[in-house]
């Protein structure tokens, strides 16, 4: 939408009415957002009481971009005066026929989310066959029925006169439960038949309908403790333009219009800051200290490697400012997350950061120099060791004044945090550290004062350090994409862009050897793409017309003509990063008891350090000097430097580690589970099986070939998208089978198809048509029977009343299945179990082939809770392993649940608590292992650096130790702890030994063969 030139002057004025525009932080968020568009924040007035912006421009920019920039920071602007009057675009509610599982969802999410937008815009129900396009303008009805219908399915509108389709956001709706609960209370109100659930994305929709209005819709879900809003478009960051005004195809110039501002980010019910100065746990217990009265400290989330607090609010201007004062109050700074930029505060943290290391370098040099001249003019280094320890000399002015300033220097960021500490009589770390060294200096040990000073500031470094090598191992996989794209223009020409402006539905061209810089759909070309970097598997798989890649991925020989379908901040690799990036602060069980630990340990040391101090010369007639000095070096040792900084590093490293090897783990709380895992839930197809119908026996009869059955049967199955006929054409291929379409087909519904072959006119159906037909061959019927026990699909191809011959089609049982389940018995998994829907001979024998220990079959997803739950009561920690979509009701009860080949599924990403990117099996026994592994890093962390501190108290007493002894031992503890976690980022997981893509846990790697099959009754 333009203003029209002609009714502007050249200084022209846009007015907008921008909703939740109230206070300053909004206005800062629209300047940074808006600003940029329009030749400076200097052209944008605000009126917070009224709620309007007003652009003043000589250059009028297109209307649209206005508020595409607003939508980005999850806000809603509506130009003021003519061109207001637009209505809103409606909801849009279709009946999918051939909707019924994640296969078909994806299809979908494939050819229409780019038509609408992106598929945030869209809404699955496979239950009853509904699917829902969120409001958009791009597509009309007849756009979307016509990209339907080449998927093999057929979409129809659903309408009820002038009433238009409502699709809500609801908070809370994350299983079945919820959706049972949900029903009863809606569905007296609209009709159950009026109502759709996706649980995988929280959604409802309520079908046209005038019985009821969004108000009393809403009161009823507040009824069930869940909340619903209507759905507003998803807030889109750094360099996303918003999907509502996208244009399809390779025409879509304008990549220059690209929103690049660096933006707050605000996520639904959460208020994300940026904590300048948060390095370690003594600062979150600051902050929990000061912010938890405020908000409650059970709604605060840490996150120490991006240095990011959380808090589950809905946004609050005054509320906000409280906490930024809070902050201050706790010695630190906060201000509102932005994700990709870098803000003054940010730079001012990088300045302190770096002048923090050069004052610790210079505080090292300083006590090195102190040392020399005192050793030289005291005649001895042993002199110099010894000259505040044991009294036996004073320390000569220039060493004095070299100490000094070795003290100033490590204390300068370490004293102000100290006072705090004082202050509100709450011990720390850094209080320990600086009440040591003022004592050391009140007895003269300067030497011990400068040393305990700078082994301090560099454990501070050191926890540093190795935050940020965890931080780089993260910032490694941002690499895995290329920074820019070679975008193909609408007259053919090829130039280079940034892959943040390339929008969903341009072309963008991959040449060999090239890196996929976004996720897409090959227009043109063929090419094998390397996806290890994303799913660990180290075979490339063949890309062609139609199939997907994924950002990151490495491309082949051949070139690729890509169709993009994300943007460059919501592809499949940019999902894993902010996973892997967030996901520490969902801590683990061990790191909330180092926690814990350290808490009650700081002040129970100050309470011993100053007990070994009175109580010897008071009562056993100790020396003052003597006790107090142990009482000093006691304060050292004690510091919880290394125990502290050991479990953060190790979790973010295993995180990482594992997240390299395409399994992400949704934080340190899932990290640990699978180490204590005594049984395994596992859905059938999609996990066990390869998930899709294959021919696996040809039975020709009177005399008949293969040839003959599969050339007759894909004649007739040559025009039809259902699944099996998928099967029997991908057979004819294989056999190098050319068969023409045949004529007049008809199909019968749910028994099969007759058509027209050469003249002769030829049936194909069930075993259920066979016996309507009037079929009465007992050898037939044995056969065919036969087959069906077997937990076969039979389909017949015959003349008349003659049966040609017999085709079997069977669910390919996964080749590694067998070896993956003794490989999670050997891996300690007392229990395998399979759930599936199917009847319960097609179960036994696909048990039966993979060794599994109990079938439980025919199940309804309800039944399947109800397994999971009988599974937790007899084996107490259970992992249920599904397609995170139609298993999640499950998965959400078992203790773990892992989503099977999750890579281009938003939904299993963003359901499961573990997810495989790839569909490898052998990641699972891989999986416990690695959990083993993070756990027995940290158990060996904590019992080193607490015995480490055993042995030092020892020494201390009995008068063995000094103060720059005991600081050296502790940040040497730190280092080795620190290196230890750290090894976790490098877990070798393709030995066969180890477990990994290749070969799976002791599995040896399987060799290229046929599938063996087993299969599942469908209905035909």
């Amino acid at each position: 939408m333009k203003v029209n030139d002609a009714t502007m002057s050249r200084s022209s004025s846009l007015r907008f009415k921008v909703d939740g525009l109230d206070c300053q932080n909004e206005v800062r968020a629209l300047r940074a957002a808006v600003g940029p568009l329009v030749g400076g924040d200097d052209k944008l007035s605000f009126n917070t009481q009224a709620g309007v912006m007003e652009v003043i421009s000589e250059s009028v920019p297109m209307v649209d971009a206005i508020q595409r920039a607003v939508a980005t920071i999850g806000m809603q602007a509506r130009l003021l005066g003519e061109l207001q009057q637009q209505q809103p675009a409606p909801a849009l509610l279709f009946r999918i026929e051939g909707l019924d599982c994640k296969n078909e969802v994806a299809t979908l999410k494939r050819e229409v989310g780019p038509l609408v937008g992106s598929e945030a815009w869209l809404s699955f129900d496979t239950g009853k066959g509904l699917m829902t396009v969120a409001p958009q303008r791009q597509a009309t009805v007849d756009d979307i029925v016509g990209r339907v219908g080449p998927t093999g399915m057929r979409a129809s509108f659903v309408e009820d006169g002038t009433a238009e389709a409502m699709l809500l956001r609801v908070q809370g709706l994350d299983c079945k439960n919820d959706v049972a609960e949900l029903t009863r209370q809606l569905g007296p109100l609209v009709g159950e038949d009026k109502l759709a659930f996706d649980t995988a994305q929280g959604m409802m929709t309520v079908a046209p309908q005038s019985r009821a209005a969004l108000d009393a819709i809403q009161e009823a879900v507040e009824r069930t403790g869940m909340r619903a809003e209507p759905w507003s478009a998803p807030a889109v960051s750094r360099g996303a333009p918003a999907p509502a005004a996208v244009p399809v195809g390779p025409a879509s110039g304008g990549a220059a219009e690209a929103l690049n501002s660096p933006l707050p980010t605000r996520l639904a019910g959460q208020v994300v800051f940026r904590i300048h100065g948060m390095d370690c746990a003594d600062e979150i217990a600051a902050l929990k200290r000061e912010v938890g009265p405020l908000v409650g400290e059970a709604k605060l989330a840490f996150d120490l490697l991006n240095g990011r607090m959380s808090i589950d609010m809905t946004p609050d201007a005054a509320l906000e400012s409280r906490v930024e004062k809070a902050v201050a109050r706790a010695g630190l700074r906060a201000e509102p997350w932005i994700e990709g930029g870098t803000s003054e505060a940010a730079q001012a943290e990088e300045r302190r950061k770096r002048l923090q290391s050069w004052l610790t370098t210079a505080s090292g040099v300083f006590t090195a120099l102190g040392f020399a001249i005192h050793a030289w003019l005291g005649g001895s280094i042993i002199a110099a060791f010894e000259a505040g320890e044991h009294g036996s000399g004073a320390t000569p002015l220039p060493s004095v004044a070299l100490y000094t300033l070795a003290v100033l220097g490590a204390a300068r960021y370490v004293a102000p945090k100290a006072w705090l500490a004082a202050k509100r009589l709450r011990p720390d770390m850094n209080l320990l550290m600086m009440v040591a060294v003022a004592g050391a200096i009140g007895i003269g040990a300067w030497f011990e004062a400068a040393t305990v000073s700078f082994f301090f500031a560099l454990a501070l470094a050191l926890e540093a350090w190795s935050l940020g090598r965890a931080r780089r191992a993260v910032a490694a996989l941002m690499e895995l994409a290329p920074p820019t794209a070679r975008l193909k223009l609408e007259d053919g020409s090829e130039h280079d862009v940034p892959a943040a402006e390339v929008r969903v539905g341009m072309h963008i061209i991959v040449r060999p050897g090239d890196k996929v810089p976004l996720d897409g759909r090959v227009a043109a070309g063929e090419s094998e793409v390397n996806q290890a970097p994303i799913t660990g598997e180290s075979v490339p798989v063949l890309k062609a017309e139609g199939d997907e890649v994924f950002a990151g991925t490495i491309n082949g020989e051949g070139a690729l003509d890509i169709v993009t379908t994300k943007a460059a901040n919501n592809t499949t690799l940019a999902q894993i990063i902010r996973m892997v990036g967030s996901a520490q602060s969902r801590r683990a069980p061990s790191e909330q008891w180092v926690e814990k630990f350290a808490r009650i340990y700081t002040p129970v040391v100050m309470a011993l350090a100053i007990a070994i101090f009175l109580a010897p010369p008071l009562l056993l007639g100790g020396a003052w000097d003597v006790w107090f000095y142990r009482a000093l070096v006691l304060l050292v040792i004690a510091c919880p430097c290394a125990l502290v900084i050991s479990t953060p590093v190790t979790i973010v490293a295993a995180l990482a580690g594992a997240a390299k090897q395409g399994v992400l783990v949704k934080g340190g709380t899932h990290l640990e589970t699978p180490a204590h895992l005594k049984a395994v839930a596992m859905d059938k197809t999609g996990t066990l099986t390869e998930g899709r119908p294959q021919v696996v026996e040809i039975v020709p009869l009177g005399g008949r070939n293969e040839t003959d059955i599969l050339g007759l049967a894909a004649a007739l199955e040559a025009r039809s998208g259902h699944p099996i006929a998928r099967a029997i054409l991908a057979k004819a291929e294989e056999f190098k089978i050319a068969a023409e379409p045949a004529e007049a087909v008809q199909a019968i519904a749910g028994r099969g198809v007759t058509g027209r072959v050469a003249g002769r006119e030829i049936w194909l159906g069930s075993r259920r048509y066979l016996a309507e037909r009037g079929i009465s061959s007992d050898t037939v019927l044995q056969q065919a029977d036969a087959l069906s026990s077997a937990g076969r699909t039979i389909v017949g191809v015959g003349e008349g009343q003659e049966v040609w011959g017999l085709v079997a089609v069977a669910d390919a049982v996964r080749p590694e299945a067998r070896d993956i389940v003794t490989a999670l018995h050997r891996a300690g998994i007392k229990h395998v179990v399979m759930l599936t829907g199917d009847n319960r001979a097609t179960a036994e024998a696909i048990a039966k082939q993979t060794g599994i220990d109990e079938v439980r079959a025919e199940l309804l997803p309800a039944d399947k809770v109800v397994a999971v739950e009988d599974l937790v009561r007899r084996y107490g920690t259970v992992a249920m392993v599904g397609d995170g979509v139609n298993d999640a009701p499950a998965m959400g009860r078992a203790n773990l649940g892992i989503a099977m080949g999750a890579m281009g599924s938003d939904a299993a990403i963003e359901t499961a608590d573990v997810a495989l990117m790839s569909d490898d099996l052998s990641k699972l026994p891989w999986l416990v292992r690695h959990s083993r592994a993070t756990l027995t890093v940290i158990r060996q962390n904590v019992a080193f650096s607490i015995a480490v501190k055993l042995v030092f108290t020892a020494l201390t007493v009995i008068g063995l130790a000094s103060l720059w002894g005991a600081i050296a031992a502790d940040v040497g503890a730190s280092l080795l702890v620190v290196l230890n976690g750290l090894r976790l980022l490098n877990r070798n997981q393709t030995s066969i030994q180890q477990g990994g893509p290749s070969g799976g846990l002791g599995v040896p790697a399987q060799p290229h063969q046929v599938p063996t099959m087993t299969g599942t009754a469908h209905a035909r």
